[in-house]
């Protein structure tokens, strides 16, 4: 069955552009009821355990109530973010755009139109297990989308939930039933929301079994025409400037890897450059030693660093470091493609066609086994400076 695009432009287009709203929504202009009637019928179509409708909104005008609801969120929270968006201001810290719009929500949660809090009879057993929010989580997101849909906004806070005896006897709630979030909503000023920067899927989905990523297909059975490949990861309590640092040394990798002996620049070239040349020197139980020439083909200050193996144009394996500023850190991703160009693999896949498949999972377990190790002492080595 063919997809038509029409038919999925609209729900696309609200599904990537309902953002976290809260500088942006408009405290002066009033929201009808019944848009907020209709966004929970909306709300409510949304799929929930056993077939039970056992959620209940909480619909909040009264401006004492807010404000009081507005008090317990500060108390909590938001006292913090007014002092961290003050702190971090100017400094280009990748905390200070969301402490701004944080803060902004936190000094006129009160002054919102409405605020809504979505609730479910039943409290969760704290076991872990799926359950009682599994039946309203998918709800509360239904009726963000609702808003954005009709052009208003909203932000999915939890933080004031840490006082919800105060809430509770507040608004008259029922110790046997538990609130899931507060949000406050309001025409948004303008509706010209973008969608946000994320990992493309094919960056981060992983196809039977964690960290198994491939460009195309993949097929049944796997090939390397589907570009294998895998990724390590770890977040480093560390500037993305001192992890920067490591990771563009080309010989760091050998203190760690059991399979990467090291690099000596080439033509040259004493650092890393778009375009630079080095050469790899490795070593297998099986292969023996080999030296592979590499070629920088990314290189973006403290963001991504990259090399092909082989060829430029058509490299045998494509690598690449990258960098995300995270609250308290770095993110840092090691990511490894086979293909599309000619390389050792070939040669074995060729004397066992049957058994390309298991070939290739073998060979990405050695690698991502070496890249975890690798990410890891980066880590350490970044801590500790």
């Amino acid at each position: 069955m063919e997809i038509d695009p029409s038919a999925t432009a609209t729900v696309d287009e609200v599904l990537t552009t309902t953002r976290a709203v809260r500088r942006r929504l408009d405290l002066e202009r009033d929201v009808d009821e019944e848009i907020i009637l209709d966004c929970i019928d909306v709300a409510e179509q949304a799929p929930t355990g056993g077939n039970q409708g056992s959620r209940r909104w909480l619909i909040v005008r009264d401006a004492e109530l807010k404000q009081r609801l507005a008090d317990l969120y500060r108390d909590v929270i938001g006292h913090r973010m007014i002092e961290a968006r003050d702190r971090l201001a100017g400094t280009g810290d990748p905390r200070e755009r969301a402490m701004l719009s944080s803060a902004h929500l936190a000094e006129h949660l009160g002054e919102v139109p409405v605020i809504v809090i979505p609730v479910i009879l039943g409290r969760h057993d704290g076991s872990g297990r799926p359950g009682l929010f599994d039946s309203v989580i998918q709800s509360g997101w239904s009726f963000c989308l609702a808003l954005r849909a009709r052009g208003l906004g909203t932000a999915w806070t939890t933080a004031g939930l840490a006082k919800a005896p105060e809430i509770k006897d507040l608004l008259g709630i029922p110790d046997d039933v538990t609130e899931i979030a507060m949000f406050p909503v309001a025409w948004t000023v303008g509706t010209d929301f973008q969608p946000a920067r994320r990992h493309p899927a094919r960056e981060i989905a992983y196809f039977n079994g964690y960290a198994r990523t491939y460009e195309r297909g993949p097929s049944d059975p796997v090939c390397m025409a589907d570009g294998p490949g895998t990724v390590a990861e770890t977040d480093i309590r560390a500037d993305p400037a001192v992890v920067w640092a490591r990771v563009t040394d080309i010989n760091l990798p050998a203190e760690f890897s059991e399979e990467f002996v090291g690099a000596e620049w080439q033509d040259g070239h004493d650092s890393p450059a778009l375009g630079a040349r080095f050469v790899g020197r490795n070593t297998h139980p099986g292969r023996g030693d080999w030296e592979v020439p590499c070629f920088v083909n990314v290189f973006e200050e403290q963001s991504a660093f990259g090399w092909c193996t082989s060829d430029i144009d058509n490299p045998g394996a494509r690598w690449r470091f990258e960098l995300e500023p995270i609250v308290g850190g770095t993110r840092l991703r090691f990511r490894c493609i086979l293909g599309p160009g000619p390389s050792g693999l070939d040669h074995i896949i060729a004397s066992r066609p049957d058994l390309e498949t298991r070939i290739i999972d073998r060979r990405m377990a050695e690698h991502r086994a070496n890249m975890q190790r690798v990410v890891a002492g980066v880590k350490a080595a970044a801590e500790q400076a």
